[in-house]
């Protein structure tokens, strides 16, 4: 489901769920991030809902909170992202020891040609979303990178949520795919 008219990469607050037939497949990502056949197949056939709080605090800093959940009310992983560039460690419970940054950027300013494209008009202009996040090699033993872009894209003549994620596996392996959201309602 398509996205209001008017919302804008300025204030992403809402439930979303990922589109599986409009998104690539994440399988050969979450396997080189060390995610567990198991747990693959289970996110695979299951649902994940996004519940996204997009706001700023006193000092006029973004954040951008997101608590997941898999089909049956099973919780997932709860994001809590700073848009200032400020690396920040975490330990997942499906990612691992990991360590991340965002912030917000204009495409022109973005290195990876992927992460720059088909965005709308307003995106580009308000600036896109980078998401950041790499292994914690010596806590996780092993090494990856997903870089990502968030912002509105027009697909199939629908303003939509979506993400273009550029990932780098532990042998140099480079993916890219493009996640695409439906828009449940507001929080």
């Amino acid at each position: 489901m398509a996205v209001p008219s008017d919302f804008t990469i300025l204030d992403i607050s809402g439930k979303f769920v990922m589109n599986k037939s409009l998104s690539g497949n994440t399988d050969e990502v979450l396997a080189l991030q060390g995610v567990s056949w198991f747990k693959r197949k289970a996110i695979s056939i299951g649902t994940v809902t996004l519940a996204i709080k997009h706001y700023k605090d006193d000092e006029g800093h973004e954040h951008v909170d997101i608590d997941q959940t898999l089909t049956g009310g099973i919780p997932g992983t709860r994001e809590e992202r700073f848009l200032t560039w400020t690396e920040r460690s975490s330990e997942d419970h499906l990612f691992g020891a990991i360590i991340g940054k965002s912030r917000r950027v204009q495409a022109s300013e973005l290195e990876e040609e992927f992460l720059k494209k088909d965005w709308t008009a307003d995106t580009l202009e308000h600036g896109l979303i980078q998401s950041y996040v790499y292994s914690d090699t010596p806590k996780s033993g092993t090494t990856w990178i997903a870089n990502q872009a968030w912002g509105i894209q027009e697909l199939n003549g629908e303003r939509r949520y979506v993400r273009h994620l550029k990932f780098t596996g532990p042998q140099g392996q480079d993916i890219e795919i493009l996640l695409v959201y439906d828009y449940l309602g507001p929080l």
